[in-house]
């Protein structure tokens, strides 16, 4: 049979959130009248509202404390009952408080993540396109120039949004109140007014001091640019062979297409599966130490596309040892696939179950292999796989029915996974950290941006004092610096940043010498360099042209060296096209 319209070729509809095909100001001009506005506003209360309300309430409230203790201390002397009064209100000031505290600094780091640093970001990336895509491009600058403009625009960026965020502070001051008294609580309109406006004076002052100091720390940085230290390895030292894929988006049919690329993209997994069966042929020829799939293992993180994942694996199990994935965008941040409009709330059970799904499929493939820092000692624990079984009970409540009562382990595993570590076999050896670098979003429209937490980026030092002599592959999906070269499109360069991007290389940089740095997420074929760091991005071995066109992916060897940690030329592995072309 042949239909006019051949399902198996798709049809309009599966371009509808395709990146490939359409810009994402005219997929976001489609969605706007598919947008909940309760949805909406309810999430805006519960991201910034209520996370802002504390933040203003901290001082308030504080206010309110000290005038107690003080009260109570200038009667410390005129009898017992003051005193035990006073010991009480300590009690309750330490042992209450210290949830407070963290609910403070957590909602503090929300908006961080939400409404701060990506203000410094898109300023510094917009004055980057601009100059890089608008006037470098076509004078055809040096790579020195192009250095020299990205630090400048770093400078400019900090500046202008310093001066920005003063200006909005001293525009809301006269509305700020930063003491008070238990009679203020009785107006609670009043209260909640202040409390915004000490919460956005409070954001801005951070925003201004923070983002001056990014804008002169990210142009006194070492800019990006191409590597040009690769060395082969002598014949005596160890070396490490690594294949580096990413970004296969499995989907759960036949002839399913990518929310990306639609229609100009591959159908169905048939790319992925010949991508498995080039490394089988590799790794019988000379053997693999380690497979590396910097995430976006499926397109939407539902259930029927790990199912399909799992099954293109299962003929191949001489490689499945191998494996190791990490969680990307697309895996857990992705709503929905057909709908970029839909919104999850906070309250949702919906991220936590993709969040899930990643971890069980880490567990599966890696979860005897690597272990988790243990925070409370500030070392390494035990293997992942022994931390997952630990809750397995609230796992499966959770799986089943959303129960509410497993919610909190469940958060808390996500958070405590990562960073993930595979330590070195000796001393001196490579060893493997898998980071998350997904920001919590709950929007498909805004699901590409990335953020490394703090908590983790502290948890790698531990592994560093664990291993002082050992050499890291840093492995997550965002990239980490922005490419040194013209982007298509500003959407690219905002929509899909690691918001905190320089500061993690900053942070980094305590390894240098010793690690590589590899990701995905942006399908950029680019090796790198900055701060002294190897940087390998990986193309996607699928995602890149139909079916009928052809894909590669690297093989990366490694070695240690008196240098340190080496990197030679990689080996670039031609994939064929799964079908032939037709015309």
């Amino acid at each position: 049979m042949n239909p006019i319209v051949d399902p198996r070729k798709g049809d309009i509809e599966d371009d509808a959130s395709s990146t490939k095909q359409r810009s994402l100001f005219s997929i976001a001009g489609s969605l706007l009248a598919e947008i909940s506005p309760l949805k909406l506003i309810l999430a805006g209360t519960l991201l910034m509202g209520l996370p802002g309300l504390a933040l203003g309430l901290a001082p308030f409230f504080l206010s309110i404390w000290i005038s107690k203790v003080s009260r109570q201390a200038a009667e410390l002397f005129t009898g017992l009952v003051p005193i035990l009064l006073l010991a009480i209100l300590g009690l309750v000031a330490w042992y209450g408080g210290r949830p407070l505290f963290r609910m403070i600094e957590s909602s503090f780091w929300s908006l961080n993540s939400i409404a701060v640093q990506p203000a410094y970001a898109l300023c510094r990336e917009t004055l980057r396109h601009l100059i890089e895509h608008r006037l470098l491009r076509r004078i055809d600058a040096k790579p020195a120039t192009i250095a020299r403009a990205r630090a400048m625009t770093a400078a400019i960026a900090g500046l202008t949004v310093c001066v920005f965020a003063i200006g909005v502070a001293a525009l809301i001051w006269p509305a700020t109140h930063w003491t008070g008294t238990l009679a203020d609580l009785s107006a609670p309109r009043r209260v909640v007014g202040i409390a915004l406006a000490n919460g956005t004076v409070l954001l801005c002052a951070y925003l201004a001091i923070a983002a001056l100091v990014w804008g002169i720390a990210d142009a006194t940085m070492a800019q990006p640019r191409g590597f040009t230290g690769f060395r082969p390895a002598p014949d005596e030292a160890p070396r490490w062979r690594v294949a580096h894929l990413s970004d296969i988006h499995c989907v759960g049919e036949r002839y399913g297409f990518r929310i990306e690329s639609g229609r100009v993209g591959p159908r169905g997994n048939d790319k992925f599966k010949a991508t498995l069966e080039r490394l089988r042929a590799v790794h019988a020829a000379r053997p693999l130490d380690a497979i590396l799939i910097t995430g976006d293992m499926t397109d939407a993180g539902i259930s029927t596309e790990w199912a399909e994942f799992f099954d293109a694996l299962e003929p191949f199990a001489e490689l499945v040892p191998l494996v190791t994935i990490l969680p990307g965008n697309h895996d857990v941040n992705v709503v929905d696939r057909n709908n970029p409009a839909r919104m999850d709330l906070p309250t949702s059970p919906n991220k936590r179950l993709r969040q899930l799904r990643t971890l069980s499929a880490m567990e599966a493939l890696q979860g005897d292999r690597y272990r988790l820092v243990d925070r409370a000692n500030n070392r390494l624990g035990g293997t992942f796989r022994e931390a997952m079984e630990r809750q397995r009970g609230s796992i499966e409540a959770f799986a089943d029915r959303a129960s509410r009562r497993a919610w909190r382990p469940v958060s808390d595993i996500w958070q405590t996974s990562f960073p993930m570590v595979q330590p070195p076999s000796r001393p001196e050896g490579l060893g493997i950290i898998v980071l998350n670098s997904n920001a919590e979003t709950h929007f498909s429209f805004t699901n590409a941006l990335g953020m490394v937490s703090l908590e983790q980026a502290r948890a790698m030092d531990a592994v560093k004092a664990d291993y002082p002599q050992a050499s890291w592959l840093v492995a997550l999906h965002h990239h980490v610096v922005e490419y040194p070269q013209p982007a298509n499109a500003l959407s690219e360069r905002i929509g899909t940043a690691l918001i905190n991007g320089s500061w993690f290389v900053r942070r980094l940089q305590r390894f240098a010498g010793r690690v590589v740095i590899l990701h995905g997420h942006r399908h950029v074929d680019w090796i790198g360099e900055s701060g002294g760091m190897p940087i390998l991005s990986a193309p996607s071995p699928v995602m890149e042209g139909t079916n009928a066109k052809g894909s590669y992916f690297y093989i990366h060897t490694l070695h240690v060296d008196g240098k340190g940690l080496g990197l030679a030329r990689p080996e670039r592995i031609l994939v064929a096209a799964p079908e032939p072309e037709t015309t």
